[in-house]
């Protein structure tokens, strides 16, 4: 297919809409800042139907994008000083019917894999009002812990920002499994819109959810259709070779606010490891450089080595005529992207160790046939 451009996203959200009467899923990559939350958005209002009073009375986009993470407040307490806990927006058709699902121990499945929190979600809250000594109910809420005191209690606390993200991440997942087990409250579901899940992990992470996602999304019962967008290379790289029968697309930004251009990209997965390229000598540059990026070289370089017939990845490193490193920069590669680092905070690299990742990757761009222009010049 040719590139098409679209003067506004509502337009591009209609195409979506038609390529989905065929495919069952589609892939968006992305750059930040070119749309891709507002094209969800865009998207989720197409299959809105609303009544003379501005009331939504139906709608078919279960979606989770930056604006999910609205729907979860922090309710410090800060006048009493007690318990801190997350708060639900029950106005919201998201939370339909939790305590009839048990939901806490379906979020509670896919948490597990990342955190090591409990939590429980109070649906009996209340507080007294002091003006007439009665009781007014609040809005549900959730109360993570990790310790329980001598009572058997369990001690709240405030998980960091990284921490509250997975969880909002796995109560979506929970719900989307209901959507696919066909559960009552979600049946107007129709179309499953994520946009950038994980925006604040690591590399490692990201193939987890990734491959996770798409076991989940494997098999679409029924009408079920999903779109998931992202910016983050590696994470958009383990969908397309895992959900291989999904449409494909690179959207970009056209210059002067002139729309935005969709690129069909099924044929040309190199596309994103070009881009992870760009990212991982930007970050060299600037000298950011965390452990994980180790890993994201590796992928890079695995799969020029596949699309140059190379026997084995690390041919790609291939030393200069004074520089014995190559067996060396082979081991700390291997030892770097197979590390255990941590899913809320990724280790900044030693300096020894930018050392080896800088010629690393300088001596890969240097004798490949690269672009000089993705690098802004000779790299």
């Amino acid at each position: 297919m040719p590139d098409v451009s679209y003067f506004n996203l509502t337009w591009m959200a209609e195409h979506f809409r038609d390529e989905l009467r065929t495919k069952k899923a589609i892939l968006l990559y992305a750059y930040n800042g070119t749309g891709k939350t507002r094209l969800s958005t865009a998207f989720k209002d197409l299959g809105k139907q609303v009544n003379e009073n501005g009331e939504v009375i139906k709608r078919d986009t279960l979606y989770f994008n930056a604006f999910t993470e609205d729907l979860f407040t922090w309710d410090n307490n800060l006048e009493n000083d007690l318990q801190r806990v997350l708060e639900l927006n029950t106005d919201s058709k998201f939370f339909n019917g939790l305590r009839e699902l048990e939901m806490e121990v379906k979020i509670g499945k896919f948490l597990e894999r990342h955190a090591d929190y409990s939590f429980y979600i109070d649906y009996d809250r209340r507080v007294l009002d002091r003006s007439d000594n009665t009781e007014r109910r609040l809005a549900p809420a959730v109360m993570f812990f990790r310790e329980r005191d001598a009572n058997g209690d369990p001690i709240a606390i405030k998980v960091s920002r990284g921490e509250e993200r997975i969880f909002v991440w796995c109560f979506f997942l929970a719900i989307v499994q209901l959507v696919l087990d066909k559960a009552d409250a979600y049946k107007w579901v129709r179309y499953i819109y994520i946009d950038d899940p994980i925006s604040s992990l690591d590399e490692g992470n990201a193939v987890m959810v990734a491959h996770h996602l798409a076991q989940i999304l494997t098999d679409l019962p029924g009408q079920l259709r999903v779109v998931i967008s992202s910016h983050h290379v590696m994470f958009f790289n383990v969908l397309c070779n895992e959900m291989s029968k999904a449409r494909k697309y690179f959207l970009t930004r056209e210059p002067r606010g002139r729309g935005v251009t969709v690129q069909e990209t099924d044929s040309t997965p190199f596309l994103y490891h070009l881009s992870c390229l760009v990212d991982l000598h930007q970050a060299e540059r600037n000298g950011v450089l965390y452990t994980h990026h180790f890993n994201m070289m590796r992928r890079v370089m695995e799969q020029t080595a596949s699309f140059f017939g190379y026997g084995k990845w690390e041919e790609c490193i291939k030393p200069e005529a004074d520089d014995p490193n190559q067996t060396g920069y082979k081991r700390v590669i291997d030892l770097m992207s197979h590390g255990d680092y941590s899913l809320y905070e990724p280790r900044e690299m030693m300096p020894e160790n930018k050392e080896h990742f800088g010629r690393a990757l300088r001596q890969f761009i240097n004798n490949h046939p690269f672009s000089p222009t993705l690098f802004g010049g000779t790299p």
